[in-house]
C-alpha cells in the first residue's frame, strides 16, 4: 500500500511522522481543555469561553495536522525523527496550552503572551515556577488548567523516559531499555504492554492522593488540584503560600509520601502489582530513600538545635521540604532560606539531585550519581593498586563503556549549560543567588529558586520578560535531558 502524498509539499516526507504524532497530541490537549470549561461554567466564571475557544483552536490545528500528515507508523521512528519529536511536541503543546491563558479575562495573563507561555511551559515540564500573584483568588478554571498541564507533563515524561530516551542512548539512559534488542535505527520499543498499566497506576495514585487530601483538610477542588501536581512532582498550588496555607501536620506528611511516590520508577509499581517482589530491592530507590533519610535527620537536628523547633515540628518541616526539593516538586511549608546560610547552601545543592529514572521527577537523576560514584571509586582504587582489576558494576551488572561515557558527557554538558544560563541571567542585572538558583531551578525543573525574589515565598513575576523566555528554554532543556534539544543545533543533524 503506497503512502499518501504530502499535500502542498511544505515539508519533506521524513518529518511526517513527527508532525502526525504531534497532531494527535494536540487532539488530546483539546479534549483536556474541556475540563476547565466545565469548572468555570459551573462556578459562573466567564473564562469558560477562553478555554472553549482554546480547545476549538487546538482541535482544529491538531485535526488538520493529523490529516495532512497521514502516514504509516508501524515501522517505527528513526533516530533523527525521535530526536526531533520530543522537543517539537513539547514546545507545540506548551504553545497551544498557553492560548486559553492568553485570551482569558485574568489580568495577569491576558494579552501577556510571555507570562502565559511561561506558565504553560512551567506546567508542562512539571517545573512549577509561576508568574501569578494572588493564586488564592484566581479563577478555578485557570488553577485546574495549570494542574492538568503538570499532570499531563508528568505522565508524558514517564513515557518518553521509557520508550524513547533509553533507545537513543543519551546520558546513560540506555541502562533502562525496555527491550533486549540492540540499538538500531528504529526507536519504537514495544512498550504498549506496559503503557496501559503505568497510566492506570499513575491515575490510581492521583485518586488516592486526592482522597487523602480531602479527608484530612482540603476542599474537594483543592484536593484534586493538589493531587494532580503532587503525584507529578510538579508543585503548582492553589495558594500563594503553597502547602503552608494548610497548617495541618497530617496533610504535610501525606504530601511528603505522595511526592516520594512520584519520584520512584513507575515500572517498579507495575512489577510489584505483577508479584515481582525483587522490585523492592531496586538500587535507585534504596539510594534515594537512604539519601533522604540522612538529609531529613540532619536538617531536623539543625532545626532543633539552632532554630529551637520541637522534635515533631522539626521532623515534619525537614521531611516535607527536603523531599519536595530532592523530588523537584517545589512545594513549601516554610521559607527555608530563613533557616541560615548553611541551609541555603544545602537546599541549593539538593536542587541538582532529582529522583529516579522513569519517574516524574526532574534533576540529574539518582542513577547518574550512582554511576559517578562507581567510576570515582574504581579510579581511586586504580591509583592505589595499578595492577588491580576493579570492575564498575551498577545494580549487579557491569557498566558498558558507552553508558559511562554518556553519563560523563551528561554531567559536563549539564554544568556547561548551567553556567551559561546563570551568566545569561546575570546579564539582566539580577543578583548571583537569584540567577544561579533560577538556572538550576529551570534545568532541574524544581520550581522555586532562592533569594527574596524567586525563593519559596516569592515567584518569577518580577523577572524581565527576556529572562522568562530564557528560563522557558532551560525548562525544556532540562526536562528532555539536554541532548534531545541541543542536538537540533548541530548542522550535521539536518544533513542527509
Amino acid at each position: 500500500m503506497r503512502e499518501r502524498s504530502f499535500p502542498g509539499g511544505w515539508a519533506p516526507p521524513y518529518i511526517r511522522p513527527v508532525f502526525h504524532l504531534t497532531g494527535r497530541m494536540l487532539l488530546a490537549l483539546a479534549a483536556a481543555m474541556l475540563l476547565p470549561v466545565g469548572v468555570d461554567a459551573f462556578t459562573g466564571d466567564p473564562d469558560w469561553r477562553a478555554f472553549l475557544i482554546g480547545s476549538g483552536i487546538t482541535f482544529t490545528c491538531g485535526a488538520a495536522l493529523t490529516r495532512l500528515t497521514q502516514c504509516r507508523l508501524s515501522g517505527g521512528l528513526t533516530l533523527r525523527q525521535a530526536f526531533l519529536l520530543t522537543p517539537v511536541a513539547w514546545t507545540t503543546i506548551a504553545l497551544f496550552g498557553a492560548i486559553p491563558l492568553y485570551i482569558s479575562d485574568y489580568s495577569q495573563l491576558r494579552d501577556h503572551f510571555t507570562n502565559a507561555f511561561f506558565e504553560s511551559m512551567s506546567g508542562l515540564t512539571t517545573t512549577g515556577a509561576t508568574v501569578i500573584v494572588g493564586l488564592d483568588d484566581a479563577p478555578k478554571g485557570i488553577l485546574l488548567w495549570r494542574a492538568l498541564l503538570q499532570w499531563l507533563g508528568g505522565i508524558g515524561i514517564i513515557g518518553v523516559a521509557i520508550a524513547i530516551l533509553p533507545t537513543l542512548g543519551v546520558g546513560g539512559m540506555q541502562l533502562f531499555r525496555t527491550e533486549s534488542s540492540d540499538r538500531s535505527e528504529k526507536v519504537m520499543p514495544r512498550v504498549r504492554e506496559i503503557a496501559a498499566g503505568i497510566v492506570l497506576i499513575y491515575a490510581a495514585l492521583t485518586v488516592a492522593c486526592a482522597l487523602a487530601y480531602w479527608l484530612v483538610a482540603m476542599a474537594p477542588f483543592e484536593a484534586v488540584a493538589h493531587a494532580l501536581t503532587t503525584v507529578s512532582t510538579a508543585g503548582f498550588s492553589t495558594s500563594d503560600a503553597s502547602m503552608a496555607h494548610w497548617d495541618n501536620a497530617a496533610l504535610h506528611w501525606i504530601a511528603t509520601l505522595f511526592m516520594l511516590s512520584g519520584a520512584v520508577p513507575f515500572v517498579l509499581y507495575l512489577r510489584l502489582v505483577q508479584g515481582q517482589r525483587d522490585a523492592l530491592r531496586d538500587s535507585q530507590v534504596r539510594f534515594l530513600v537512604t539519601l533522604l533519610a540522612v538529609l531529613i535527620l540532619a536538617v531536623a537536628a539543625w532545626l532543633i538545635l539552632v532554630a529551637g523547633h520541637s522534635v515533631a515540628d522539626a521532623l515534619r518541616l525537614a521531611a516535607f521540604n527536603v523531599v519536595s526539593v530532592v523530588t523537584t516538586t517545589g512545594y513549601a511549608t516554610a521559607d527555608y532560606t530563613l533557616w541560615g546560610n548553611l541551609m541555603i547552601g544545602l537546599f541549593f545543592g539538593l536542587m541538582f539531585v532529582g529522583g529516579c529514572t522513569g519517574s516524574t521527577s526532574g534533576g540529574m537523576k539518582i542513577f547518574r550519581f550512582q554511576v559517578m560514584v562507581r567510576m570515582l571509586q574504581s579510579q581511586f582504587l586504580r591509583l592505589l593498586y595499578p595492577r588491580g582489576v576493579f570492575p564498575r558494576v551498577y545494580a549487579g551488572r557491569l557498566l558498558p563503556d558507552d553508558v559511562i561515557g554518556s553519563v560523563v558527557v551528561y554531567f559536563s554538558l549539564y554544568f556547561i549549560c548551567y553556567s551559561a544560563l546563570t551568566v545569561a541571567m546575570m546579564a539582566f542585572d539580577l543578583d548571583f543567588l537569584t540567577s544561579a538558583s533560577a538556572a538550576v531551578s529551570a534545568l532541574s525543573n524544581v520550581g522555586p529558586g532562592l533569594g527574596a525574589v524567586i525563593g519559596p515565598s516569592g515567584n518569577f513575576a518580577a523577572l524581565p520578560d527576556a529572562s522568562k523566555w530564557l528560563l522557558c528554554f532551560g525548562m525544556l532543556l532540562g526536562r528532555l535531558e539536554l541532548f534531545t534539544v541541543l542536538i537540533l543545533l548541530l548542522p550535521q543533524f539536518w544533513r542527509g
